[in-house]
């Protein structure tokens, strides 16, 4: 569930980018993280992607295909590109 956090944090930030410019669906979004901690636990790439597509749901980024990667910052995260 630490993840979940991290995950609601981002997809508003990617909403909040297609609302600013006029995007009718967010078709990608590619995200690099680094080592963040949470509860005691390392966000993982996969567990990030898996809470993006459920917090997707009935959004416009319903469907979006998310690309999540392991960058060496720690405790950062990087929205690099957003595709609508």
């Amino acid at each position: 569930m630490h993840d979940l956090h991290l995950a609601d944090k981002i997809i508003k930030q990617i909403l909040e980018f297609g609302r600013q410019n006029n995007l009718e669906k967010i078709k990608s979004a590619y995200i690099k993280i680094g080592d963040i901690f949470e509860h005691g636990e390392t966000i993982s790439p996969e567990n990030l992607k898996f809470n993006l597509t459920m917090l997707s749901t009935a959004t416009l980024a319903e469907g979006a295909e998310y690309k999540v990667e392991k960058m060496d910052n720690v405790g950062e995260y990087e929205i690099v590109e957003i595709e609508g």
